[in-house]
């Protein structure tokens, strides 16, 4: 039995949810709703941690493109389709893009790309292409990078 909270109990609640970790409008008006606040009180919990600076949303997309980059090793199309999942609006996707610099997001995918076409353990170089794109376009990295990385280790390869 999940347990009824007033308004004053959960903006307590919610404020740790927002302080632990950084949240877009959407996960936080989900949180309200499972803890079976009723819209009225939700637009009202919304307005408090928005004023108190808990919740941000271009702060969120900021954060959310870094991490994703440097942690999970993202490229900028999966962390687009990310955020839009999450309801963030394209001018804060495209302030959070700024977040990854270039010579990061290029020394990022290079690694990665390197790492990967070494570890496919496949003889056939046309299957061997297609695991390495694959998995770059899985990881959200822009077709035209990986297929230029993929003749050029290809043509490594057949020195």
């Amino acid at each position: 039995m999940n347990p009824v909270y007033s308004i004053k109990e959960a903006i307590h609640k919610i404020e740790h949810y927002c302080a632990y970790q950084e949240r877009c409008h959407e996960e936080v008006a989900q949180k309200l709703r499972s803890m079976k606040m009723d819209a009225d009180e939700i637009d009202t919990i919304m307005v408090h941690l928005i004023s108190d600076n808990f919740l941000n949303e271009e702060r969120f997309a900021q954060s959310f493109a870094r991490g994703k980059h440097r942690i999970k090793h993202w490229g900028k199309i999966r962390i687009v389709n990310e955020l839009k999942a999450k309801k963030i609006t394209q001018t804060l996707i495209n302030i959070a893009l700024k977040e990854i610099s270039t010579e990061e997001y290029l020394s990022t995918f290079h690694t990665l790309a390197d790492r990967n076409w070494e570890s496919i353990k496949e003889t056939n170089l046309l299957k061997k292409r297609k695991k390495f794109c694959d998995y770059l376009l899985r990881r959200g990295f822009e077709s035209n990078l990986i297929f230029e990385k993929a003749k050029e280790l290809e043509n490594l390869q057949k020195l």
